[in-house]
């Protein structure tokens, strides 16, 4: 890749897994606001799309010092069965707006660790939550895994409550990276999780890996993909690292000294995608990869594929709910997050109220906004052509993208835009021209990492 380009456009930007994103959040709803954004959205989509629910599960037994989610560090077990009947609890809540079951189409199991919670109490949550409730004949359940903790236990009560999909945090197979970020796992440990998933009969394995890691150079990078290969994922995962220490403490046991450069980082994908094309993975949207035939290549192939706060999901659900500390639930009209600490999450639920602590009410102009970024980073394109999908915000990023289709990134005809593939590195970039509340809402604190 031109480095040039990287040194140009390599600046602090979104993700885009919502929009408005996070920190620019302004319209908080109330607790009756949010009670009737989710029963319209509920009672104009249940019966057709359904519902998907995350369930934030934050424990995890040890630090992974790279790390930016929400979690909670403890050996102590205890915790599990009193969070467990918080989650019932505020999933209750939900269930009091609904007139009719909701029928589940999709259910992840985040965090955190989920496999720090033991089968027995796992199986309970998700009986539990399940009760009166229809699970669609398409549904997709997932979780993710530790290698360190995910036992064959685990995988079978999964599995016979539904579960086909497991990803597990691999992140890089080099011993030297992996102490840096505290993060142990032989090979050997990935693969008896990944064989006994399958022998179970999961059809899709995924692996998260991150690049721009400490201590990560290209050929500690392909060995990793070497080994990735051996084992055959059908989805690939591959993160840019977010440093963010201002955010993450932990990332300040080690120093930017420690991590490749813009240039070379920019090198450890490229040599990533390069590997994994050749191996017969399909480039999905932004930092994805898939097996022909996987769920989320055929999404992206027949433009159904969706962009939410778990990322890319084959599954476009109007309503999503989010259950458990830190979750952000999504009515598609509004976001709600939940209380971050445990303990206050936990007293919320108690006090009978939905138990988040900010939001957004999308206006009109932000809908329009969103559908606009979701097609660009879901399909590298997206059209203004109907009247509906146009706004003064629209026009106004055009003329904003002037460098970007002079470096040949992007092309923009009367009503369409298009990325190249020149410029599909820099979606995020592209999406950022159509963000009103970036330009508009200025922060003089860092809030972002970097977009390459």
């Amino acid at each position: 890749m031109d480095k040039q380009l990287i040194r140009k456009y390599n600046v602090p930007g979104p993700r885009y897994t919502s929009y408005p994103t996070v920190p620019f959040w302004a319209t908080t709803p109330t607790q009756e606001e949010w009670s009737n954004l989710v029963k319209e959205t509920f009672h104009a989509t249940n019966t057709e799309e359904g519902i998907s629910v995350y369930i934030h599960l934050p424990y995890c037994s040890s630090l992974c010092t790279y790390c930016g989610c929400n979690k909670r560090i403890t050996v102590n077990h205890a915790v599990e069965l009193p969070y467990i009947h918080s989650i019932l609890k505020e999933w209750q809540l939900y269930l009091n707006l609904f007139e009719v079951a909701p029928r589940i189409r999709e259910i992840h199991l985040g965090g955190g660790t989920p496999t720090f919670f033991s089968p027995e109490n796992l199986k309970f949550l998700i009986t539990e939550l399940l009760r009166g409730c229809e699970l669609c004949d398409d549904a997709q359940l997932g979780l993710e895994g530790h290698p360190k903790n995910t036992t064959a236990q685990h995988l079978e009560v999964l599995y016979e409550l539904g579960f086909r999909r497991l990803s597990l945090g691999i992140q890089d197979f080099d011993e030297a990276v992996q102490k840096v970020i505290n993060r142990v796992q032989p090979y050997e440990m990935v693969e008896m999780a990944t064989e006994t998933a399958r022998a179970l009969g999961y059809t899709s394995v995924n692996f998260d890996l991150i690049y721009g890691l400490p201590l990560q150079t290209i050929d500690t990078v392909r060995k990793t993909i070497e080994l990735v290969n051996q084992l055959k994922p059908d989805r690939i995962a591959f993160y840019s690292y977010a440093h963010v220490p201002w955010q993450t403490p932990g990332q300040r046991s080690y120093s930017e000294k420690d991590l490749p450069n813009n240039e070379e980082k920019r090198a450890l994908y490229e040599l990533g995608k390069e590997m994994f094309e050749e191996l017969g993975y399909v480039e999905i949207g932004m930092d994805h990869f898939a097996v022909p035939s996987d769920s989320l290549t055929i999404a992206f192939n027949n433009r159904s594929l969706h962009r939410n706060f778990m990322g890319y999901t084959p599954v476009h659900d109007h309503l999503m709910i989010g259950l458990g500390a830190s979750s952000i639930s999504d009515s598609w009209t509004g976001f709600a997050q939940n209380i971050k600490k445990v303990e206050d999450y936990q007293k919320a639920v108690d006090s009978g109220e939905f138990p988040f602590y900010r939001g957004h009410v999308l206006s009109e102009q932000d809908l329009v906004l969103r559908r606009h970024i979701l097609e660009i980073m879901c399909h590298f394109e997206t059209s203004w052509e109907e009247e509906e999908m146009q706004n003064e915000v629209i026009f106004e990023g055009l003329t904003k993208l002037t460098e970007l289709i002079e470096d040949g990134l992007v092309e923009v005809s009367e009503t369409k835009l298009r990325v190249t593939d020149k410029g599909k590195p820099f979606v995020r970039n592209i999406c950022m021209c159509f963000d009103e509340y970036l330009f508009k809402k200025k922060s003089d604190t860092p809030i972002f990492s970097q977009t390459i």
